[in-house]
């Protein structure tokens, strides 16, 4: 039987997977800063690590999946002067700061749950647990990986460097970072560029901010998570993920906070998800490039050609490896569209296929293909193919080009759906073809496609049909009338 085999962002290789304390796996997962409305792009890591909790389930295990809500924190980024998002927007929208983050902490559940994604095991805040931020840093000043300066608490890069190898995770060399790191304003009170605020001192107009052994102030960015996962998950825990994005500096600091208090690495298999491109460019709220979740659905957006339904979407998303990049285009939805509706009606005509005495089928050879799929790295795009291997073979036995028996039957009815439903989470479409007005309308057409049917009318007969082709709609005439889909 087949292992099930991760990529290992830091060591660069598949690595068989070998959770700590079977059957339980612990799960991290740098969930969203709820400084805004998250984008399509924001989006993709979530669904890529909910299928992956999704077949650890599957497999039989026991996962504790953590995904951290940002609702506070000091944002140090590359080339950036660091800045605190939630308070800079709460000022913009003239709301209180936890006004606003409860306002897109809502908006970023309701996307999650259009997308059908199962809710995280346990789902903390940054502000819910400044305390064990702050009793984080003590050890770490206390053994010399970092030094207060008027107020503030700066983790030592260079001197962590001396005991650790800070910069394994994203390949990059301490001298040439120190070497392309500038000094930004406002920071001279560290002690090298490099260094990263753990606390930060609030100014008197700051917002956010806690009492704390060097003064009142706010916690670091990177800090907030080391927190939150030590206590869920513990001081070594199976699974970290996020975007690659994040590698640096976020998760590379992550791993030196970790290892400063405990000497040992804190994460066993780091994974990370590639970027979703908008029309071959970046996806960036800030270039105008972006879809919001709500534009998506409703197509209210020049960059589509109408909206599209969010399991049509999330199965798009299955296309291309999370390790890949992938391309976000009208056309390239509505391709996906046309193969989400072919796989749900091949998964409705399983329930209605007749058995036989004899299989021609090999039924475990294909059920192992999809296990092969996704142990090899959770490759969704594999398995979609393998899916669509069995759509043929689905059609053909309707067609009594093959046969199969009732056991084999139902050994493929069942896995067939478990990885559509289970696996990959998706689910039917449960908006344009169930409405009940565009039911109403298509039985008022088809009415008045029956009365020129029945006055020889052939001409407005096949007007009907024909523009109802041309919008999408498939009429289907038969002994007992006309069916649509």
């Amino acid at each position: 039987m087949a292992v099930l085999k991760v990529y290992n962002s830091l060591t660069r290789q598949k690595e068989v997977f070998t959770p700590i304390g079977a059957p339980y796996v612990g799960m991290y997962v740098c969930g969203p800063t709820v400084s805004g409305e998250s984008h399509l792009g924001h989006a993709r890591p979530f669904i890529t690590f909910d299928v992956v909790f999704r077949y650890l389930q599957h497999l039989g295990y026991k996962v504790r999946y953590v995904r951290n809500i940002t609702d506070a924190g000091h944002f140090e980024e590359e080339g950036r002067e660091a800045e605190d998002k939630i308070a800079t927007k709460a000022v913009l929208e003239k709301l209180e700061p936890m006004e606003l983050v409860q306002k897109y902490t809502n908006m970023f559940h309701w996307a999650m749950q259009q997308f059908n994604n199962l809710p995280p095991s346990i789902e903390p805040t940054a502000t819910g647990h400044i305390v064990e931020q702050i009793e984080m840093i003590k050890p770490i000043i206390a053994d010399g990986y970092a030094y207060e300066a008027n107020g503030s608490v700066y983790f030592d890069v260079e001197k962590y460097n001396q005991s650790y190898p800070y910069g394994e995770l994203s390949g990059r060399k301490i001298e040439d970072l120190i070497a392309n790191t500038r000094a930004l304003d406002g920071q001279e009170e560290k002690r090298a560029p490099l260094d990263f605020a753990l606390w930060k001192k609030a100014g008197a107009s700051h917002i956010m901010k806690w009492s704390s052994p060097w003064g009142v102030g706010f916690p670091g960015w990177h800090l907030e998570c080391s927190a939150m996962s030590t206590k869920y998950l513990g001081e070594t825990f199976d699974i970290h993920g996020g975007g690659m994005d994040l590698k640096f500096p976020h998760h590379e600091c992550e791993i030196a906070q970790g290892c400063s208090v405990t000497g040992k690495a804190p994460v066993n298999y780091w994974m990370h998800g590639n970027m979703l491109t908008l029309n071959g460019k970046k996806m960036s709220k800030s270039t105008g490039n972006s879809l919001l979740p709500s534009e998506l659905f409703s197509g209210n957006t020049p960059l589509l050609s109408k909206g599209f339904d969010p399991m049509v979407v999330r199965f798009f998303m299955m296309q291309a490896h999370y390790r890949s990049t992938l391309d976000f285009t009208s056309e390239a939805l509505s391709a996906a569209e046309k193969g989400f509706l072919r796989l749900f009606e091949a998964e409705k005509l399983i329930g209605e296929l007749v058995p036989n005495n004899h299989s021609s089928v090999n039924v475990t050879e294909i059920i192992e293909k999809y296990y092969a799929a996704m142990d090899d790295d959770f490759n969704a795009p594999v398995l979609v193919a393998h899916l669509f291997d069995t759509v043929k073979i689905i059609h053909n036995i309707k067609e009594g080009i093959v046969t199969i028996t009732q056991d084999d039957l139902s050994k493929l009815h069942s896995a067939f759906t478990a990885f559509i439903y289970d696996v990959l989470g998706l689910n039917h479409i449960t908006s344009a073809a169930s409405d009940e007005r565009l039911m109403g309308v298509m039985d008022l057409v088809l009415e008045l496609r029956k009365t020129a049917r029945e006055g020889q009318d052939w001409g407005t007969s096949d007007k009907i049909r024909d523009g109802l082709a041309k919008a999408g709609v498939q009429v289907k005439d038969g002994k007992e009338g006309s069916t649509w889909k």
